[in-house]
């Protein structure tokens, strides 16, 4: 493994989580099973994300709704906390130590930049995009040894995902690498409203449906 994140082709001995706990209120419907070219959202997610990891998490709330995936789907340990008790309640399921951590709506996922975040975390608790002051928590690898950080600052009452950083050892990538290897950063796109969901669909000339 080098820098430049290549490993071969071959899953490797990490966790992929998918995030499926969010109520999408501003998308007025549940967004992991809106449709993208005949197939739920999600299933795109579950796909690019197999081809890194060995093992796939679905991390949500209503566990019946996501079985009909075929992956194992595991509920929030601390119910109410957002992505911060979804990416525990992964690290405490997962098989592997290092998990790279996804939203439901991210159907660009570059299989070779999830390659790298696996690379650039080596030697870190976290590894996270930084653009500006933005920190792109989703689309990240985090590691097992987060695990009492973040319960500590969930029993705290914090919801920021940002509010254990101060306690692990973070690696904060600069746009400038994610785009050697995704120009556009296609991969960190994601939709909350309907607006967003018809422009992401424009600018992957989809069709309206």
């Amino acid at each position: 493994m080098d820098n430049s994140g290549q490993m071969g082709a071959g899953p490797l001995p990490v966790t992929g989580i998918v995030l499926a706990g969010g109520a999408s209120r501003r998308m007025g419907q549940n967004k992991a099973f809106l449709e993208l070219a005949g197939r739920p959202l999600i299933a795109h997610v579950l796909d690019r994300i197999a081809e890194v990891c060995e093992e796939v998490l679905i991390i949500a709330g209503d566990v019946a709704l996501y079985a009909s995936l075929g992956v194992r789907v595991v509920p929030d340990i601390f119910p109410g906390v957002g992505v911060l008790g979804g990416l525990h309640a992964g690290l405490t399921a997962a098989r592997h130590d290092l998990i790279l951590a996804v939203g439901c709506d991210m159907p660009f996922l570059n299989p070779a930049l999830l390659r790298a975040f696996v690379a650039w975390a080596e030697g870190y608790d976290v590894a996270v995009l930084l653009q500006g002051k933005q920190v792109e928590t989703l689309h990240a690898a985090y590691r097992r040894t987060c695990l009492p950080a973040m319960e500590a600052v969930i029993r705290a009452g914090e919801r920021r995902i940002i509010s254990f950083f101060p306690y692990v050892r973070v690696r904060y990538i600069a746009p400038e690498e994610a785009r050697a290897l995704d120009p556009d950063l296609r991969s960190f796109w994601n939709v909350n409203t309907p607006q967003e969901w018809e422009a992401l669909r424009a600018k992957m000339g989809i069709e309206s449906r």
